[in-house]
């Protein structure tokens, strides 16, 4: 027997969503079993009950950065949450707590994963209401940018926080490094060529300065030593018989020597930084 009008009507009231099916005798049975592989695998069932429904709710986010694959994957977690979560004797249908579980967890995985740099949720929310405000205005709008004033008063929020959420907009998404930033193929370079390398001469410089007062201050034999073994790259051997004394003098007079250097610079940093 083909179903009245009046048993449509009631189905559709109690699915609003065409792909809802009729889980809740199961949700029912799930509420009263003990903790197990059977609860488990009719959870299980359940979520494959839904997933074209939350599969449907993922393409509403496609061309955002995403891939639908990927959107898929974690509108599918938001909906085993929520068949985790749901509790059938509260009254509730469970698309009615389904649908914003997962459309939460989509709205968290853009939030949390898909910002080129950290931003703080509240930056985050200013930089969402600014750009729909945009939109909203730039379709009303004749070949001309919204200005800062009209975006606050359509977004209600104040001209210090739109000019917030407009520098959030460049963070959503960070430039490659292989970005191209010439037209011209020939003679075109990327963005990581512009980039400098780690200068060691500079460190050097850093040392020199360091220890120059220090150095100032050697009796003019252990500065003979220092010359010898690091300016000309003698061996402690060949510096004891140049000076005629014993190569393990020579090594105690080079720790001598650097130990005093060392705590000299280290003093003048300290100095400075005081």
């Amino acid at each position: 027997m083909p179903p009245t009008t009046a048993t449509r009507k009631h189905n559709r009231k109690r699915h609003p969503h065409d792909d809802a099916p009729d889980t809740r005798e199961a949700f029912q049975r799930v509420s009263k079993m003990p903790p197990g592989p059977e609860r488990d695998e009719l959870r299980q069932e359940i979520v494959t009950a839904w997933m074209p429904m939350a599969a449907r709710l993922a393409r509403q986010f496609r061309g955002r950065g995403e891939s639908l694959e990927d959107l898929e994957q974690v509108a599918q977690l938001g909906l085993v949450k929520a068949v985790r979560r749901y509790d059938p004797d509260y009254g509730t249908a469970f698309e009615s707590y389904a649908v914003p579980t997962i459309l939460g967890e989509v709205k968290r995985h853009f939030r949390d994963h898909m910002w080129g740099l950290h931003v703080p949720r509240r930056v985050q929310e200013l930089r969402n209401r600014v750009r729909a405000a945009d939109h909203e205005v730039n379709h009303s709008l004749d070949n001309r940018r919204a200005g800062v004033d009209e975006l606050a008063e359509r977004a209600n929020l104040t001209p210090s926080e739109v000019r917030t959420g407009m520098e959030a907009l460049d963070s959503y998404a960070m430039l490659s490094l292989d970005a191209a930033m010439a037209a011209d193929s020939d003679d075109g370079y990327s963005l990581i060529d512009t980039l400098g390398d780690r200068e060691q001469g500079y460190e050097m410089v850093l040392a020199r300065e360091a220890v120059r007062d220090g150095l100032k201050e050697l009796p003019e034999r252990e500065k003979h030593i220092l010359y010898l073994r690091f300016f000309r790259d003698l061996t402690q051997r060949r510096i004891a018989d140049e000076l005629g004394i014993s190569q393990m003098h020579v090594s105690r007079l080079l720790n001598r020597t650097c130990s005093r250097l060392r705590e000299r610079a280290e003093a003048g940093s300290r100095a400075a930084a005081a």
